[in-house]
């Protein structure tokens, strides 16, 4: 990976990682609805443009009824979920919780696609679940004020992006990936724009909040799309996932940095379990017995 590539990397994941400080700064004025809808508005704002100019699209409507669906589960519905979740834990744990993406991915793909579940996958997924379920038994209670049904938000819409990940993969194969993204964004600003106006703060949101919205929408929506799919050309699928594994950091640092949020113990060593198991699952990290197999 050249020098400018891994540059591009950390920014994405800077981008990616403040979505979650963002959130925790508009949610409680928006509510997770309106701020929801605001995000995908604002990013299809900004892609469309690019789309058109970009002469893709035919591309759109050719696949619109698909891209839609993608639209709900990887856009709707898991930016309704971390935004919910915002309200009531960290940025930094709802990173950790979303860094299990790949898990469920991992999971649909076995179960709906057949992919094969080598034993260094199987390992990952039982490593990186059994974060999951020991840092979310650490910190969930669902008595009244507690986390519980927050987290409970954050695996949701990991199992969402999961599920979108492999159904882009069945029907979205070859479509130009900026009109997937524009498209989605499109079909997420159509499914919340109702919802939106129902839940609309009665309060007008402050400046703050709207700031954090934008930037939310624009950079860590529209901007770091364009981000991701020039990595992917640059680099490849398998090494732009490396990703995954900086947005939590980035998330924690920017949370203590600009919030005041306590990293805890607890939250390094769920995030470090399920990172690995992320690794392993996605082939990024390879098991040692695998790796002499693989060199004999």
């Amino acid at each position: 990976m050249k020098s400018s590539d891994l540059g591009e990397l950390i920014a994405l994941a800077a981008l990616w990682g403040a979505s979650f400080l963002f959130m925790r700064m508009g949610a409680a004025e928006f509510g997770p609805v309106a701020l929801s809808a605001v995000r995908v508005i604002g990013a299809a704002l900004f892609l469309l443009p690019l789309l058109k100019w970009r002469g893709q699209m035919d591309a759109l409507r050719r696949h619109w009824r698909a891209i839609f669906i993608v639209g709900a589960i990887n856009s709707a519905l898991p930016f309704l979920c971390f935004s919910y979740a915002a309200l009531s834990i960290s940025a930094g744990l709802s990173a950790i919780f979303n860094a299990a993406s790949p898990l469920f991915g991992a999971l649909v793909a076995w179960l709906w696609l057949n992919d094969k579940l080598t034993r260094s996958r199987v390992l990952g997924l039982a490593i990186g679940f059994g974060g999951v379920i020991w840092l979310a038994s650490d910190k969930a209670s669902f008595k009244p004020g507690g986390s519980g049904w927050a987290i409970v938000a954050c695996l949701a819409g990991a199992a969402f992006y999961g599920i979108a990940a492999n159904f882009a993969k069945k029907r979205l194969n070859g479509v130009p990936p900026m009109a997937v993204a524009a498209g989605s964004q499109l079909s997420a600003a159509l499914v919340l724009l109702v919802p939106a106006v129902v839940w609309w703060p009665h309060t007008m949101p402050s400046h703050g909040a709207w700031i954090a919205a934008s930037l939310l929408a624009v950079a860590c929506t529209g901007m770091a799309y364009l981000l991701y799919f020039r990595l992917i050309a640059h680099v490849g699928p398998a090494n732009a996932i490396a990703v995954t594994f900086l947005i939590p950091v980035f998330a924690v640092l920017w949370g203590w940095f600009f919030l005041d949020e306590r990293i805890t113990a607890a939250m390094v060593a769920g995030c470090a379990v399920i990172l690995v198991g992320t690794g392993l699952t996605t082939g990024v990290l390879k098991w040692p017995s695998s790796r002499r197999a693989a060199q004999t």
